[in-house]
């Protein structure tokens, strides 16, 4: 039984597809592999040439330990090498080698991994059958290895053992590798191909092999791409799947066995999100959550409790709450929402990692694990706390913000060390909070104002204690730029940092490195932070604010500076408050909601672009039980467990597919139901379902969509790593 851990992600092994979160769990021809959250790599299966790189070449049915090898991020699988990167941006391979497709200069096979020469910067891998590719983070591709077919895309036939520049491409934001040809999308999303060529895969409307990147007919706005043998899958913006090449088995999906040498839809499919590519079978993750197979199935890697072909998608049996998919050459994997991987097809060499029959038409339980809780939202970091009390993190560190004990960023989660039986969570610009169960606060990160409490100034990469909080047992804690709340059992609040707007409340602009309590206030159960303001909700539904006022975002009709607490005008029976930069929002007891402050890009959800004094109703919104603000943008859950998004849309944060900013809420894509909790932070966005599945959407320079892929954008939900 292969021991997956909490962040497994799928990736495509020889049927190699890498975009955003895909890359946790990769299939080859024979062997699989597994990244743990500790950032070590597990290998099972096939080990003829040592891809398992456990040292040896036995093969196995259970899971070993990769050697030598931490702080891994994203895997990928060829037929029989194996590639993994690093989180510092370098590369690993260890296997099949007498192409060159280790990339270290040799031809020698490696049972134990060794760096691929010459990269860094490197945000993504993929592996065809005995090539390597990989995606840096200045959008430029480079490959090595066989390049019989021009599939190294460098414009020769020449083998490679270390890495070259695939020739005219920049602004590529995903690649693919299959047996013996190539995949990118650009920026524009647009689709190029390179390598093999005799069943039409480059989808150029040719047959003729390209040494060099040829534009594929017909495609536009594509987000996912996979290849298999000799076949290729799309996915496009608007949730249709395409397919090109080979059909030979029905792979491309059509209802034929006719191989097209441009893109046809595949039949019957909306809403995909996902795909993978096998030898000569396919499959898509729709955003419902089902898995939909086709092609070949002489293993029952379709999933449907047969071994029968189908030229049409049929529904994998038994699942409905899918967060990924992977194919190898004759089998499939899935993991689920709830952290549990499945798998189908053939088992010859182990490859399934389930110990059970050659065999499978139905998906069996590999492992699982289940996780959720709550989230919050930095400038650039995020965190997440689960019902077992562990803390993770992910996005940027350049300051400890992640609190593992170093300033490496993290495109995966992290568990913070140190710290359990949590309770509440937060996330200033650069810093980040911790209840836990007896009442003590905990911070990491920046501390230049103080914000950390701990009475100095000094930057904290691992959890520290808040001090001077004696006899106050915390229960909420929330983070503004560089300014912390506390909120206390008995209805106090604490505050501490930055003081510079008044925005502690105690009277006084002065710093404070240890917590002061906010003035008059009391009967408080809930409290919230803006860049240099704050709120306070008491238990009569009344809601509080001090701080800056400089865009009215204390709602008291006027632009008057607070340094102690003044009520918000107009405004009873408050239920929940949530603060964006220099916007205010309140749910009130009829389950609308309100806002005031800045309104520059349409964040107060009112159709205007005028700023407001006092509380205005946000347009079209009912039956809400929370709400979230980020730097121009906010977000409500309403009771049937769907999204709404209005305001800036600069970098898709608002989830609906688009680029456009909104005056008025919109839904957001693909979460139909079940979200629990939201959090906003400069423009990105996160949510989680009842079943513990965290999605995540907006931008992503910093790995702030804890997805694995690439530093781009999103502007629908993906699935984060964390489950």
């Amino acid at each position: 039984m292969l021991g997956f851990g909490l962040g497994v992600w799928l990736a495509l092994g020889c049927a190699e597809a890498v975009a955003a979160g895909e890359s946790r769990l990769a299939a080859g021809a024979a062997h699989s592999l597994v990244i743990r959250p500790d950032g070590t790599v597990w290998a099972v299966g096939s080990n003829t040439s040592g891809q398992l790189g456990d040292g040896s070449l036995a093969q196995r049915f259970a899971p070993v330990q990769v050697t030598e090898l931490s702080d891994v991020v994203s895997v990928a699988a060829g037929s029989s090498h194996s590639l993994a990167l690093r989180s510092d941006g370098t590369v690993w391979a260890w296997g099949f080698n007498n192409y060159g497709q280790l990339g270290d200069g040799t031809t020698t096979r490696r049972v134990a991994p060794v760096q691929v020469t010459g990269l860094s910067g490197v945000v993504a891998v993929a592996a065809g059958s005995s090539h390597s590719l990989a995606l840096r983070s200045d959008g430029t591709v480079w490959a090595w290895g066989f390049n019989n077919f021009g599939q190294l895309g460098d414009g020769t036939t020449t083998e490679r053992a270390a890495p070259v520049q695939v020739t005219g491409l920049s602004g590529v934001v995903t690649v693919a590798a299959g047996n013996a040809h190539s995949l990118a999308v650009s920026l524009d999303g647009t689709v190029w191909a390179w390598g093999w060529n005799n069943a039409g895969q480059l989808g150029d409307g040719t047959t003729t092999e390209h040494a060099a990147p040829v534009q594929v007919a017909g495609l536009t706005d594509v987000t996912v791409l996979a290849a298999g043998d000799a076949h290729s899958l799309a996915v496009s913006s608007d949730g249709t799947v395409w397919a090109w090449g080979s059909n030979s088995a029905g792979q491309l999906g059509d209802g034929t066995t006719t191989a097209r040498t441009t893109p046809v839809q595949v039949s019957g499919l909306s809403g995909g999100a996902a795909v993978a590519a096998g030898s000569s079978h396919s499959l898509v993750l729709s955003s419902d959550g089902t898995a939909w197979a086709w092609g070949q199935n002489t293993s029952g890697q379709l999933g449907e409790g047969t071994t029968t072909a189908s030229w049409t998608p049929v529904q994998v049996t038994g699942l409905s709450d899918g967060v990924s998919l992977a194919a190898g050459e004759a089998y499939s994997l899935a993991l689920r929402a709830d952290g549990a991987v499945w798998a189908w097809g053939a088992n010859f060499s182990g490859q399934r990692g389930d110990g059970s029959e050659p065999t499978s038409a139905a998906p069996v339980q590999v492992a699982g694990l289940s996780g959720g809780g709550t989230v919050a939202a930095g400038s650039a970091h995020a965190l997440a706390l689960l019902p077992d009390g562990t803390v993770w993190a992910w996005g940027q560190n350049t300051v400890g913000q992640l609190g593992d004990g170093t300033t490496l960023q993290r495109f995966a989660p992290v568990q913070v060390p140190g710290l359990s039986e949590g309770v509440k969570v937060a996330a200033g610009a650069s810093h980040s909070l911790a209840v836990r169960l007896d009442g003590t606060v905990w911070t990491w990160g920046q501390n230049t104002a103080g914000q950390l409490g701990d009475g100095t100034t000094l930057q904290r990469s691992a959890p520290v204690q808040v001090t001077g909080l004696s006899g106050v047992v915390a229960v909420a804690v929330a983070a503004g730029n560089a300014h912390s709340l506390a909120l206390g059992s008995d209805g106090t609040v604490w505050a501490w940092g930055s003081n510079s707007a008044g925005q502690l409340g105690d009277g006084t602009t002065s710093t404070r490195l240890a917590p002061v309590q906010v003035t008059g206030l009391s009967g408080v159960v809930a409290v919230a932070t803006g860049y240099f303001h704050s709120m306070a909700l008491r238990a009569d539904g009344t809601v509080w604010s001090w701080g800056d006022n400089s865009f009215c975002q204390l709602g008291d009709g006027t632009r008057t500076q607070r340094r102690t607490p003044v009520q918000v005008t107009g405004l009873s029976g408050g239920v929940a408050v949530a603060a964006g930069y220099f916007h205010s929002l309140v749910v009130r007891s009829d389950e609308t909601v309100w806002a005031w402050g800045t309104n520059s890009s349409g964040q107060l959800g009112n159709g205007t672009t005028n700023a407001s004094f006092s509380p205005v109703q946000v347009t079209g919104l009912s039956g809400v039980v929370a709400v979230a603000g980020g730097e121009y943008h906010s977000l409500a859950v309403r009771s049937d467990g769907t999204v709404r998004a209005w305001g800036s849309n600069t970098y898709g944060q608002l989830g609906d597919g688009t680029l456009i900013t909104r005056r008025v809420p919109v839904g957001v894509t693909g979460l139909s139901a079940g979200v629990t909790t939201v959090a906003a932070g400069n423009s990105y966005t996160l949510a989680v379902h009842s079943g513990g599945t965290l999605h995540a959407w907006g931008h992503n320079t910093y790995g702030q969509l804890g997805h694995g892929g690439p530093p781009v954008y999103a502007t629908i939900p993906v699935r984060s790593l964390l489950h």
